[in-house]
């Protein structure tokens, strides 16, 4: 006895069809087209998930480099300066500090120059 695929047919499609409601034309009417165009979309969605992460690593290097030019310190000494002296902060935290709280990355720059003789 054959199985047909009405009802879970008709599901899948009303569940991509919702999912691509606003894409336009055609991708958010029709069945294949739609199909392709959601496919396509979670790729993206994906891989731009990960990009992501590179992306805020840049913008939070960028603000560090930024707040240590006043201090006659550019990022990769500052880094290693802050290795050597053991101090262990991510540079989320730092880059928070950067914008927030200039005085305590004044005083990071004091230690990391310690730090490196």
């Amino acid at each position: 006895m054959r199985v047909k695929t009405g009802y879970t047919r008709r599901r899948r499609h009303r569940k991509v069809l919702h999912e691509t409601r606003g894409y336009y034309g055609d991708k958010s009417r029709r069945w294949r087209r739609a199909h392709e165009a959601w496919m396509r979309s979670g790729a993206f969605a994906y891989a731009h998930r990960k990009d992501k992460k590179g992306d805020m690593r840049r913008l939070w290097i960028v603000r560090i480099n930024a707040a240590l030019r006043p201090f006659g310190l550019n990022y990769s000494r500052f880094m290693h300066g802050l290795s050597e002296a053991g101090i262990t902060l991510n540079r989320k935290v730092l880059a928070d500090m950067a914008a927030r709280e200039p005085e305590a990355i004044g005083e990071l720059v004091e230690l990391a120059k310690k730090a490196m003789g």
